[in-house]
């Protein structure tokens, strides 16, 4: 009695942990089909928002954002700048269109995986913290609550793939992920920033508002990595916890068709 007892627990342990699999309700696709793959992708997202827990895959509308230190200048001179996202969280992402899909052939490691979209609205809200010294006399040493607006977010995300084989199944693994964004308007509020001087504070960014696209430049490159860190985690999700073949038709399943 305590073998075949063992032997049930073990079973419904094996089941739970090997045999996940895309739900039902999702479209399959043949490898490499990009319409098909885009419009069971944008299906997921529509009917799965709040993620699915039993593949572990995190929900899409609120989603948490590691901390971030977007600026960090050397403390020296005239001027310098430091600035830290704490605690964000990110809305939105269940808004999101895919527009394209590319790659995921039979073998995904022989060409390039694209994957693009667009969200009407992005916006991460969260803590940050500010220090630095600006045209030699204004001191900046703030913190307190941040909200950037994106409108008309679009990405483009590139991917670079390699197969990893678990319980005799092929698992994808992503070892570069390269995003590129383009955006419409970029609204930020950074309440707080001079903490003895709300008029202040309304100009500073008011002044950023009204040059968004300089500051943008500017910053990019930490905000694309940033992206980066999101869009994998995402990702990562599916591929960590669903074997690459069964996102797909099998042939059987194609002959039959």
């Amino acid at each position: 009695m305590h073998y075949i007892a063992y032997l049930l627990v073990s079973l419904q342990l094996y089941a739970g942990v090997y045999c996940q699999s895309f739900p039902a309700d999702l479209k399959k696709c043949k490898y490499g089909d990009g319409p098909c793959l885009t419009a069971t992708a944008n299906d997921l997202l529509k009917k799965y928002p709040k993620g699915i827990p039993e593949l572990n895959i995190k929900p899409f509308d609120v989603l948490p954002v590691r901390d971030w230190l977007l600026v960090n200048d050397s403390q020296v001179g005239g001027a310098w700048y430091f600035f830290e996202l704490l605690n964000q969280i990110n809305y939105g992402f269940e808004n999101t269109t895919i527009t394209e899909i590319r790659g995921f052939d039979r073998d995904p490691t022989a060409t390039k995986i694209e994957i693009h979209g667009k969200i009407p609205r992005l916006i991460y809200k969260g803590d940050y913290l500010a220090k630095g010294r600006m045209l030699w006399f204004v001191d900046i040493n703030s913190h307190g609550t941040s909200e950037s607006d994106f409108l008309n977010f679009q990405f483009d995300i590139t991917l670079k793939v390699r197969l990893e084989y678990r319980n005799n199944k092929r698992y994808l693994k992503i070892y570069e992920l390269v995003p590129n964004i383009r955006l419409d308007r970029w609204i930020m509020w950074l309440d707080n920033f001079f903490p003895d001087n709300f008029d202040l504070t309304i100009a500073i960014n008011n002044l950023f508002n009204r040059n968004w696209v300089e500051f943008w430049n500017e910053l990019e490159p930490g905000i694309l990595r940033l992206f980066e860190t999101v869009f994998r985690s995402m990702i990562d999700d599916l591929f960590d916890n669903v074997a690459y073949d069964d996102l797909f038709l099998a042939e059987s399943q194609i002959e039959s068709a």
